[in-house]
């Protein structure tokens, strides 16, 4: 905080020279990196349960979206599982088979996704949320040696989710391991702490007007003070 303050108050003042008076300023943060211990690989739950297929190809496993009932893709402490045809039936399955796993905080489908504005064409039929501590890897393969040749390296398009493993990269072998455990720290999940919680700071007072903010609300707060 010490040293945000100091930066801040540098650019403040940088401002205020520039422009021959005062300035009024937003700062507002990225997302919080929250500590996190363990993992949990939603696609192999699935893959487990029958629900998800992989086709073998002459460098692995691949993941067969054509032929899979359901498949998650996974972003940091979020999943959106995708159910072929949206199957009612497939639905129920796969929130009851996510319900009581270890790292998953919450299991929403249908109308329960409009507590994160989640009810839209575009999003998954069920929605896994992490607990604080955990996180959620796109993992399908039980063993590494079948994994697909694409996992070991930095491929942001055929990778069904984010995968942060990738910042492991290991410039001897040029390739990144197959360890999601490497993971200590990730973001996404609802904010239950205020360790969760990023900064909104004004440089006036009655700027903001809420003691918090959504990040949806950002954009209006910009032009609300800043727009015309």
């Amino acid at each position: 905080v010490i040293d945000l303050d100091e930066v801040i108050g540098r650019l403040a003042e940088g401002f205020t020279q520039a422009y021959a008076g005062d300035v009024r300023w937003l700062a507002v943060s990225e997302y919080v990196i929250t500590p996190v211990d363990h993992v949990t690989y939603p696609n192999r739950v699935l893959r487990e349960a029958g629900l998800l297929q992989v086709s073998e190809q002459p460098d692995g496993e691949h993941l067969d979206f054509a032929a899979s009932s359901a498949w998650a893709l996974v972003d940091h402490q979020f999943s959106h599982v995708f159910v072929k045809n949206r199957d009612p039936e497939v639905i129920a399955r796969v929130a009851q088979l996510f319900r009581g796993v270890d790292g998953i905080a919450e299991v929403l489908e249908g109308t329960e996704r409009a507590k994160y504005a989640l009810e839209h064409e575009r999003a998954g039929d069920v929605i896994l949320i992490s607990t604080a501590n955990s996180w959620q890897a796109y993992y399908w393969w039980t063993d590494d040696a079948r994994a697909p040749g694409y996992a070991r390296t930095v491929d942001i398009h055929r990778k069904p989710g984010y995968d942060p493993v990738e910042l492991h990269f290991d410039f001897a072998t040029k390739s990144i391991p197959l360890d999601a455990t490497l993971i200590r720290g990730s973001h996404g999940a609802p904010v239950n702490d205020d360790s969760q919680r990023g900064i909104l700071l004004a440089s006036q007072p009655g700027m903001i007007g809420e003691s918090s903010v959504l990040d949806t609300d950002i954009c209006s707060l910009v032009l609300r003070q800043f727009a015309g």
